[in-house]
């Protein structure tokens, strides 16, 4: 198996360690590292990671997959479950076990959130936080040297930092482009340990942003998704905002489609709702922060809103951008503390009754390190997990009905993943799935089809004539 394997050497009592490259070599000889990386956890930290491993590739690195074997093995994790951190800890075990040579790297919210929990994780060579990603290469290099055995390089988060710029001109898997504009929250939501893991709200400079959207679209990016821990709060530290960002990326040249990232509903006022309607190239679908269909349990959630201006909020966006065109998307839990079946049915009647697109349903997972994890009238596993079901059996009914309306429009969609020489999947400005026989067409190209059956997972469409 290829990987590192180490070298002791003893001269005059002297140990000398020497990590063997039993690796690959480049036409001209020279030895080149592998590195590979396993991501856990949301958008922002898919960024993140493509963002490492192109600082890995600039200093030489050949980033390969899971499936190969490498000299680095990094895990982004995420810590918004315990099951995050379980399967961080399982992925280092293995890496280790089957490659005991190489570094091992454990990075991100885990052990960010819980410092002394992640260094004690044996298996992991190197442990940094969510804050100092560009030191990942300098703290593998020490171990990979024999400089350090491990290295422990978590740095706490604290008021007034910078927000930390990430290289991220390419994105291997993706015809669409993801930027990252911002960092942190200042929310203390019940269930939620981000803020314990991110630090504070930290926006990027609209400069850079803005440099990078030039970068993408020379590259043939035709669509950004422009991403955040809490996206609505980008500006509020810098005396910018939002919506000025947007109607900024929206005039780069290149840009023909832009997407909002995750937004909390009760930040998008009158104002910012009119000036979003006259940016032509913004995509009228807008994932809106739900959590629960149920005022009592967006109170014990700490979430500042109530169902009653969710729905008026959405009722503003269908307005300003008109209510066949735009979607709606969100994400629900289920089996909160003290929920009960009452307060489930109401939430999965709200839930249903709003016409979400898409909704991510989630069985509520106890958190360490947040005050709901000590919240009494706990749910039972087998009772979320039975509301699970049956909430995304109704969603999905719901996004079946929303698919349905759609049949027989216009639509554009953006080619993504090939299936074979002419037929693709793609998603409409609305986030609707796609399946198209687009002959003469290849990914990354925007088309305009009409929008046929839905299957159950994706709309048929054909090439509009």
């Amino acid at each position: 198996m290829r990987g590192v394997s180490v070298l002791v050497l003893r001269f005059y009592g002297v140990s000398i360690i020497i990590r063997a490259l039993l690796n690959t070599f480049d036409c001209k000889g020279t030895i080149t590292m592998r590195v590979t990386f396993y991501t856990l956890g949301c958008k922002v930290n898919q960024n993140e990671t493509g963002a490492l491993a192109q600082l890995f590739e600039e200093s030489g690195y050949t980033v390969v997959s899971n499936e190969e074997a490498a000299d680095v093995y990094v895990v982004n994790s995420c810590t918004v479950t315990n099951f995050g951190d379980q399967k961080s800890r399982k992925w280092l075990r293995r890496a280790k076990r089957e490659n005991p040579g190489a570094v091992t790297v454990l990075t991100g919210c885990y052990p960010q959130a819980f410092p002394e929990e992640a260094s004690e994780i044996a298996e992991a060579d190197v442990v940094t936080g969510s804050g100092n990603r560009r030191s990942i290469l300098h703290d593998v290099q020490m171990v990979l040297n024999g400089e350090q055995e491990r290295v422990i390089d978590i740095r706490p988060h604290e008021k007034g930092e910078r927000f930390e710029e990430l290289p991220m001109d390419k994105f291997a898997e993706h015809t669409r482009a993801f930027v990252k504009v911002e960092d942190g929250c200042n929310r203390r939501c019940a269930y939620c340990v981000i803020p314990r893991a991110r630090g504070p709200v930290r926006s990027r400079e609209e400069s850079s942003i803005l440099q990078e959207l030039h970068r993408l679209t020379e590259a043939g990016y035709k669509e950004i998704v422009l991403t955040a821990i809490s996206l609505p709060s980008y500006g509020t530290d810098s005396g910018t905002s939002l919506v000025e960002l947007v109607e900024k990326a929206a005039a780069v040249p290149g840009v023909e489609r832009l997407r909002l990232g995750s937004l909390d509903p009760d930040m998008l006022h009158d104002e910012v709702i009119l000036r979003l309607s006259r940016v032509k190239k913004l995509c009228p679908q807008f994932h809106l922060s739900l959590q629960s269909g149920c005022d009592k349990t967006l109170r014990a959630m700490r979430r500042p809103y109530t169902t009653a201006q969710f729905a008026k909020i959405a009722d503003k966006l269908r307005h300003a951008f008109g209510a066949e065109n735009v979607s709606f998307t969100t994400d629900v839990i289920v089996g909160f503390p003290g929920e009960t079946e009452e307060d489930f049915e109401a939430s999965m009647a709200f839930v249903t009754g709003q016409h979400f697109l898409k909704v991510h349903v989630f069985p509520y997972s106890r958190r360490e390190g947040t005050p709901a994890y000590d919240f009494p009238d706990q749910i039972p596993e087998h009772e979320k997990e039975d509301r699970s079901r049956r909430m995304t059996a109704a969603v999905e009914a719901v996004r079946a009905e929303e698919a349905v309306k759609m049949q027989g429009r216009t639509a554009e969609v953006l080619l993504e993943t090939p299936l074979s020489a002419t037929l693709f999947t793609g998603y409409t400005k609305q986030y609707l799935p796609v399946l198209v026989t687009a002959p003469d067409h290849h990914t990354g190209d925007i088309v305009q089809v009409t929008l046929g059956e839905w299957d159950g997972k994706r709309c048929r469409a054909t090439l509009f004539r």
